[in-house]
């Protein structure tokens, strides 16, 4: 084939002109563009477009983020128009002050930038012990973003020049005291008030419903009297404990393991040792050492002269509070407890050796060696429990790590049943009945209520053609592969099965328009003045101190016109009941607290910064024409496309 091409060049161009041209004539230049078209344009800034392509990526970014930093929250919370609208708002905004910062030429210079990757905590996690950065990882944190270290440090340096925008703004925010006085003043206002209760558990007795009423209210309200959509499921699980218990152990293997490991699962050597030390800060002058160092050489001297004098010698001359007292004793420790030069001078001796000057960041030390504990060498026997356990464990890390790839291939490529996977891995099929697409609230947690697993199972595939997941880890380890066995999709509960439920509901609404009629009769006679003015005892209520009142209720108090007192007012608490709310006198707050007075004005400021931001943004989008091409979504239409999806 490649030899006719060869030998036949301009046969073959003849035919491609043939083919090609001709596809010109009739779709243009603009049916091949179409293979690059992004979608529509959803939004302008500065004249640049933002097309349904890049909203759609940034929209799963954002998503993909939340779900990488709250594994268990449903993400289908995000799959509304509002969510995806909001994140189209957040892309203008950014443009926006994108655009803004290169008009103005705001760049961060070379140094902070470099400032800034000093400062991260990202970047700082790369450093090696000696302080310099390690940059295999760096290029691996650069690459899990998707970018080189280059790409990266220009994203971070365009960062820190839009960042510059709004700083000067949100910097220059501030409330004085007279302003956050003012508005605490308001916040904190204390009122007088009668309130007169109408509650719904008072006209419960009152209220009779026939079976007419009940079907009529059943047929308006069916949506509310719905199973939960639910499967009934096989499933297989392959962890490391379902392996480890299949895992035979034989007795060389359990030996092997013993002789080789024996020096970790023995008990570990300590030593007991004394000190005296002279002191000498790493930083201090070189004339200090050395003053320090010749003291400590004396006493060395003296205790190497005369060991037996070494616990004397360190309760009067050793700087070392904690053990002075002692005579220098440490008590015994092991390896890792003690600062390195010191550990290893004292493991290198032995018993009622006396060391040489040893120098460390707190001075010079002379150091005794007054016991050793060897570590007693375990039995085999007495270690075996221990021994099984970490062995059974190592092999089916080991056995898990080799049937992952298996476990995962076979359900997919076997999806109609689980059988197969399970028969040549040696799994058990487990069954659950009623798995829901939501658990319950407060259901414990386990491998059936894990989000992605229940996706998966409530998808086409597994719903209508009843195939297995994709195997899903659901935890570390942990893979799991689910098929429904059969399906039971929410359904309207008929009338008999939920009859009592009716009748509570509907006795409460009527209850309710009861205690609203009652209550709106005593408003009218209040507001008239016809009525008799014997309402319940005054209390002081504030939004700090509501003396147990509804929030609608203190609301409604501290919304009254303070201008027109006694002020008398309505509330409906819906299914609680109705109340009437009069407001007799006008309180100040309580005498000034500094500390909440200083939270207070900190709170303040910040929330007139974040004001005066938004403003600035506003008018930044005004001349930088930024625009939303596509309606912003109702609350009533996304709730319907959300209930629809």
């Amino acid at each position: 084939m490649f030899d006719f091409v060869r030998n036949n060049t301009k046969i073959m161009m003849g035919l491609l002109f043939l083919l090609i041209i001709p596809s010109f004539v009739l779709f243009g230049l603009e049916g091949y563009s179409r293979f690059d078209d992004k979608g529509i344009v959803v939004a302008k800034v500065d004249g640049q477009k933002i097309n349904q392509s890049d909203w759609d990526t940034a929209h799963k970014s954002e998503v993909d983020r939340i779900r990488a930093s709250m594994p268990n929250l449903d993400v289908k919370l995000f799959d509304t128009p509002e969510a995806k609208y909001a994140t189209l708002e957040r892309m203008v905004r950014d443009k926006v002050i994108a655009a803004a910062a290169q008009k103005m030429h705001l760049v961060a210079s070379d140094t902070r930038l470099a400032r800034e990757l000093q400062q991260s905590p990202a970047i700082a996690a790369l450093r090696t012990p000696d302080g310099k950065l390690d940059m295999e990882r760096y290029k691996q944190l650069a690459a899990s973003q998707g970018m080189t270290p280059e790409m990266f440090e220009m994203q971070v340096r365009a960062d820190l020049s839009n960042r510059q925008v709004i700083q000067g703004v949100q910097a220059s925010a501030y409330a004085t005291s007279a302003q956050t006085q003012t508005a605490l003043n308001a916040f904190m206002q204390r009122r007088e008030v009668q309130i007169l209760n109408f509650p719904v558990a008072d006209y419960l007795s009152k209220v009779t419903v026939s079976d007419a009423d009940l079907q009529t209210y059943y047929e308006k309200n069916k949506a509310k009297y719905q199973s939960m959509e639910s499967a009934d499921i096989e499933y297989l699980v392959l962890d490391i404990e379902t392996l480890r218990q299949s895992v035979t152990l034989n007795e060389q293997d359990l030996k092997s393991y013993y002789e080789q490991n024996l020096q970790r699962l023995s008990s570990k050597e300590e030593r007991r040792a004394s000190h005296i030390l002279i002191t000498a800060a790493k930083e201090a002058p070189e004339a200090e050492k050395k003053v320090a160092r010749a003291k400590a050489e004396e006493l060395l001297k003296s205790v190497k002269a005369k060991p037996a004098s070494f616990a004397e010698v360190a309760r009067k001359n050793s700087q070392d509070p904690g053990s002075a007292l002692k005579g220098g004793d440490l008590d015994f420790f092991g390896r890792g407890a003690m600062v390195k030069v010191f550990e290893d001078a004292v493991f290198s001796m032995k018993k009622s050796d006396i060391s040489d000057l040893v120098e460390s960041e707190f001075g010079y030390h002379i150091i005794q060696v007054t016991d050793i504990k060897v570590p007693k060498a375990q039995s085999f026997e007495s270690l075996r429990p221990s021994l099984e356990a970490d062995l059974k464990k190592e092999q089916a890390q080991r056995k898990y790590a080799e049937l992952a790839e298996t476990f995962s291939n076979m359900v997919y490529e076997q999806s109609d049943s689980l059988k197969p996977v399970a028969d040549k891995l040696k799994l058990n099929i487990q069954k659950a009945n009623q798995v829901a697409r939501q658990p319950a609230a407060g259901q414990s947690k386990s491998v059936l209520t894990n989000p992605a697993l229940l996706n998966a199972l409530f998808n086409e595939a597994s719903l209508q053609k009843q195939r297995n997941t994709e195997a899903i880890e659901v935890a570390p380890s942990t893979l799991v592969s689910a098929r429904v066995v059969k399906h039971q999709p929410a359904a309207t509960l008929p009338l008999a099965e939920v009859k009592e439920f009716v009748k509570r509901a509907l006795t409460q609404e009527k209850a309710a328009e009861i205690a609203k009629a009652q209550g709106e009769q005593r408003l009218a006679a209040l507001k008239a003045k016809t009525g008799s003015d014997t309402l319940p005892n005054a209390i002081v209520i504030s939004r700090e101190n509501t003396q147990r009142q509804l929030p609608q209720v203190v609301e409604a108090a501290l919304r009254a016109d303070p201008s027109n007192l006694p002020s008398v007012n309505g509330v409906d608490l819906g299914a609680q009941g109705f109340a009437v709310v009069r407001v007799t006198k006008i309180f100040p707050p309580e005498p000034e607290n500094k500390a909440l007075m200083a939270q207070a004005q900190q709170q303040f400021t910040q929330l007139w910064g974040t004001a005066e931001t938004q403003a600035y943004i506003a008018q930044l989008k005004t001349k930088l024409k930024a625009e939303i091409l596509v309606p912003k979504p109702s609350a009533a239409k996304a709730k319907s496309e959300a209930q629809g999806a």
